[in-house]
């Protein structure tokens, strides 16, 4: 069984195939194909650009500002549970009678 190898494209590329459709009479389906992209990807790409405009398609390593803050809540919540159940471990063993 082969592996499937999963492509990235840079965001020249997705730019120039969104205004390639776009300036162009053809389906989505033919640009894709045309592109040797997979199914759905120009369509997702276009919906990704529209919301974001220029700070679409930031990289690799790269975050968008919405996803990076929710990374970092994330954190803070394991954080905050881990501080939790020391604390309620704590309790259990102060609150022993004295034998």
């Amino acid at each position: 069984m082969a592996k499937e190898i999963r492509r990235s494209y840079d965001k020249a590329f997705k730019l120039r195939a969104i205004r390639l459709y776009e300036e162009g009479d053809k389906k989505l389906r033919d640009v894709e194909q045309e592109l040797g992209i997979g199914w759905g990807c120009l369509s997702h790409w276009r919906r990704e650009y529209a919301q974001e405009n220029e700070k679409a398609f930031p990289g690799h390593g790269n975050q968008l500002d919405k996803d990076s803050e929710i990374n970092r809540l994330k954190r803070e919540l394991e954080d905050i549970r881990e501080e939790r159940d020391i604390l309620k471990k704590a309790i259990g063993i102060f609150s022993r009678k004295p034998q």
